[in-house]
């Protein structure tokens, strides 16, 4: 029984989808749960697996096609067995090498008798000498009665062989699999052209609409990271022992102190929709995580009631789905505001866009020490920049300043936040 293999059900927020890959071609075995084709979004890589044992049918959409929501993808064939490789007719050993004997004589006379005909005449010692040297009797040529070769004739050719320059080695052969290799002279320039990913041009085009959709503008601040950097020395292994391996990091912090400046300035948390302004009473905060494919923003769901231990259990997760391609779609969907730490790959200072249809985000940066004036006193302290992206349409710069001077100073006074160990 024919199978149909379909596309899955796309959310609202998802047009359509590309195939990406096809693990099976028609005529495979396929397992039940077996990967069959992975189908890549705007969003996330979503895999289609099979629904029963069988054999691959027909591909009715091609690596690189479009598909619609439940779109036919292909077929398989229910408890069909994969077709078995051909094998060769085989001969007792005697008869086939009786019947290859011959033809094998007969080529091997006829070669002889080709280049019998077309050997020059010569002596017996010349013969005896060329064959000594492994000179090929057709290139001598002889200056005997007749064309015949003789013995000084064999030892001119073996005393020019000698003398001859050596021949270059050739190159040895490349394995079939290794990449081209390409010389390059002074002043060639080579291009790689490579068609742009799907999630790669959906960042492109919100990154683009959002800038010309919205009045963003964007504030900076500074956080002296010491009291964190202190308290998560302090704690860190008794908050790993406690919380069964999950690590205490900077971003945990970070996202508490979001939550609850977001409380306190709900027009930050908000959205608009239309000509509608939406209060969400609730916190869903993306955090960027960077992956082979782009940059992707899983969300953390209610982070008004999630421990430091559970947002940095959650993060963990999301990174390693991220990088294995596993995140599904109800992780990447919505979101209320959005935290991105590019201090991860050194920057010290960038102005986050922010991702519609959320009104801001928050940026954070390298951990660096600088000299700072405290209480008269120049001391080195830890200091990270931060960055606020807003909506300047929906919040005000009064709002959006003290929405990160609030953050500023939750994490400088770190023990208003619950720790839980």
């Amino acid at each position: 029984m024919a199978i149909e293999i379909k596309a899955p059900t796309f959310p609202e927020s998802v047009a359509d989808g590309t195939v990406a890959t096809w693990h099976k071609q028609p005529g495979d075995a396929v397992k039940r749960d077996e990967l069959i084709v992975d189908i890549e979004t705007d969003k996330v890589v979503i895999e289609v697996l099979a629904e029963a044992d069988g054999v691959l049918g027909d591909i009715v959409k091609g690596e690189g096609e479009t598909v619609l929501s439940e779109e036919l993808l292909g077929t398989l064939n229910e408890g069909a067995a994969a077709a078995p490789a051909a094998k060769s007719e085989s001969k007792p050993a005697d008869s086939a090498q009786a019947s290859s004997s011959a033809p094998a004589q007969a080529q091997s006379a006829a070669s002889y008798g080709s280049e019998a005909a077309d050997e020059p005449m010569l002596s017996p010692a010349a013969r005896k000498i060329a064959e000594e040297n492994g000179l090929s009797l057709s290139t001598i040529t002889g200056t005997g009665k007749g064309g015949r070769v003789t013995k000084e004739d064999v030892v001119a050719a073996v005393e020019a062989k000698k003398n001859a320059p050596a021949k270059p080695a050739a190159p040895a052969a490349k394995p079939a699999a290794a990449a081209p290799s390409v010389s390059l002279g002074e002043g060639d320039r080579v291009e790689k052209r490579v068609p742009m990913t799907r999630l790669r041009a959906r960042i492109a085009e919100r990154l683009v609409d959002a800038q010309s959709s919205m009045a963003m503008l964007t504030t900076f601040n500074e956080v002296n990271m010491k009291p964190v950097m202190d308290l998560r020395s302090k704690y860190k292994d008794l908050f790993e022992k406690k919380h069964n391996g999950v690590r205490l990091g900077f971003m945990s912090f970070f996202v508490k102190a979001a939550t609850e400046a977001l409380k306190r300035f709900p027009a930050v948390n908000a959205s608009i929709d239309g000509n509608d302004i939406v209060y969400h009473g609730y916190q869903d905060i993306g955090v960027a995580v960077s992956s082979d494919r782009g940059l992707v923003v899983p969300i953390l769901r209610n982070t008004e009631f999630m421990s430091l231990a559970t947002i940095e259990g959650t993060i963990a997760d999301y990174g390693r789905k991220a990088r294995d391609g596993k995140l599904s779609m109800e992780e990447m969907t919505g979101g209320t505001f959005t935290i991105s730490n590019g201090g991860v790959f050194g920057s010290l200072l960038s102005s986050p866009i922010v991702n519609p249809p959320q009104a801001a985000i928050l940026g954070m940066h390298k951990i660096q020490e600088r000299p700072m004036a405290v209480n008269g006193q120049v001391v080195i302290l830890p200091m990270m920049y931060l960055a606020l992206s807003y909506d300047h349409r929906l919040i005000d710069g009064k709002e959006a300043v003290s929405f990160l001077v609030a953050i500023k100073e939750l994490l400088e006074d770190p023990a208003r936040l619950l720790l839980d160990v």
